[in-house]
């Protein structure tokens, strides 16, 4: 057990149930702790983020990161429980895995997903990572992140289909734009295609994507073209529910 990582966490508590900024003395009391021993764990979480210090009185007080990281926590709730039953319907439709997934740097995260009935289909788990840039939900994500990530990935080809250089992803990811949607043709894993479509937040920022997954072999081009119409009209709908608007 980290005893340090126990008394930083315990701080921050401390802090969250004080009205006041607190000083070193009297969180040292409280917690039957040496100064110099707050002192040190205070300039940590101040150092990471989590704590600022006045410089009129010495004291110290929680920053907004608490807040900021509970909000994106809250957003992720409501985004499931919006997205659950559209996730439900296009897995009924299109008997394929449906995938809900957010964007952590490289990395998706698959915070949802409906398994295909089919004895045949992808497999992924919730809380699953994915390289991006070879998914087609992480394409639709990375497409609409601001600033342009493609400089910042290490691209390595998981298939002969995955791209091989920044040129040709940012080529990709330009078309996604232009046409609102994303494919994946087993660029990932051999013989698993996708397609995927972003979904918007009411301030017009893209927070996730909406994706349906299965064997390359069911993903021929007309049923890839229905597909897509459904995924884009489920991205749509959630994103209408989460409060944004669409231009006209």
């Amino acid at each position: 057990m980290d005893k340090t990582l126990l008394k930083g966490l315990a701080m921050i508590e401390a802090l969250a149930n004080s009205r006041n900024p607190r000083g070193v003395s009297d969180l040292a009391e409280e917690m039957d702790l040496t100064k110099s021993n707050v002192h040190r764990v205070l300039k940590t979480l101040e150092s990471a983020g989590y704590v600022a210090q006045l410089p009129a009185t010495g004291r110290y007080k929680l920053s907004l990161k608490l807040w900021e990281l509970g909000s994106k926590l809250i957003s992720r709730l409501e985004l499931k429980r919006e997205a659950l039953d559209v996730m439900e319907r296009l897995s009924d439709s299109s008997r394929e895995t449906v995938h809900l997934s957010i964007l952590d740097g490289a990395e998706v995260i698959y915070i949802d997903k409906i398994d295909s009935p089919e004895p045949i289909r992808a497999y992924s788990t919730i809380g699953g990572r994915a390289p991006a840039y070879a998914v087609a939900t992480g394409k639709a994500l990375l497409a609409f992140r601001q600033p342009d990530p493609v400089g910042q990935l290490e691209i390595v080809p998981f298939t002969p289909n995955t791209v091989r250089n920044a040129k040709e992803l940012s080529t990709e990811l330009g078309r996604i734009r232009a046409q609102g949607y994303a494919i994946n043709t087993g660029e990932w894993r051999d013989g698993v295609s996708g397609v995927a479509a972003p979904i918007y937040g009411p301030d017009g920022v893209v927070e996730a994507a909406i994706g349906i997954s299965g064997p390359t072999i069911r993903f021929k081009p007309k049923r890839v073209k229905l597909l897509v119409e459904e995924v884009v009209a489920a991205a749509a709908t959630i994103s209408s529910r989460l409060g944004h608007r669409a231009s006209l």
